[in-house]
């Protein structure tokens, strides 16, 4: 699938990294608190463990970091739209990394503290117009941020069903970006005005073909909350599955979204 090049919202460099930060420490607590049992129990990512995605999410985060080390590009090429498209060639680079660095760190918890402490220095000292190159290619920094926004808020998601018990918060602004981005993917994908998605209180998009919608009632509505949002866009849930739960509320012979789900695998 070709990358979605459509770019429908910008979003704020304070306010972005916070959320990185802050979703990051939330992470960070949770982490460095599991037992050794916990931190060996499978996850739904395949054969990754809790450790195995605790130590990914310091990767995914510290490449903001290592992206500041490189040299500043010449443009940027990509935007939170292209993420899944431009990633996807990566996967199993970036498991193997992800388990080779959880082999390498047994001490999560210094781990933790060492990219915690690295990506705030790095912040604080980063314009916030700066380019960075990442391993898909150039982005703003802001940008950059947005997309780990989406694999925090994921990757915590992950941790909490992973673990019995365990409730990682989500950070409100991390999750609205993250909803926002799978959103706008969504309708840049599947370009049109037939049918109105709406993910309360962060997102609403017009996509797929069809006759367009101009006043009243959409013919065509799909309404669900943010989580269940981002677990369909992910493959983490299925889309007949959440309609039969009742997760999901579609209405309209335009409103299957079946075939155009997940956006990121």
């Amino acid at each position: 699938m070709p990358p979605a090049r459509k770019r429908t919202r910008t979003y704020d460099a304070a306010t972005t990294r916070t959320a990185v930060l802050t979703q990051f420490g939330h992470v960070r607590d949770a982490v460095t608190a599991l037992t050794p049992g916990q931190l060996a129990l499978p996850t739904r990512l395949g054969d990754w463990t809790v450790r195995d995605l605790a130590a990914h999410l310091t990767m995914a985060v510290g490449s903001v970091s290592t992206a500041l080390e490189r040299e500043e590009p010449a443009s940027a090429d990509l935007g939170p739209l292209d993420y899944g498209s431009a990633t996807a060639g990566f996967a199993d680079a970036i498991a193997e990394g992800s388990h080779a660095l959880a082999e390498a760190h047994p001490d999560l918890g210094a781990l933790y503290a060492r990219t915690a402490e690295r990506l705030a220095a790095d912040l604080a000292a980063a314009p916030p117009g700066r380019l960075v190159a990442t391993r898909a290619g150039g982005m703003t920094l802001t940008d950059h941020l947005v997309t780990r926004t989406i694999e925090l808020v994921v990757h915590t998601d992950d941790l909490n069903d992973a673990v019995p018990g365990l409730d990682v918060p989500l950070e409100r602004k991390a999750l609205a970006a993250c909803t926002r981005v799978l959103a706008d993917t969504l309708a840049a994908r599947a370009p049109g005005g037939s049918t109105e998605v709406r993910v309360p209180p962060y997102a609403v998009v017009q996509c797929v073909e069809g006759p367009r919608h101009t006043r009243g009632t959409p013919p065509n509505v799909v309404e669900t909350d943010p989580l269940t949002w981002i677990r369909l866009a992910t493959g983490r849930l299925a889309w007949r599955e959440a309609v039969a739960e009742a997760k999901v509320s579609a209405s309209g012979e335009r409103a299957d979204l079946a075939g155009l789900l997940p956006l990121l695998t």
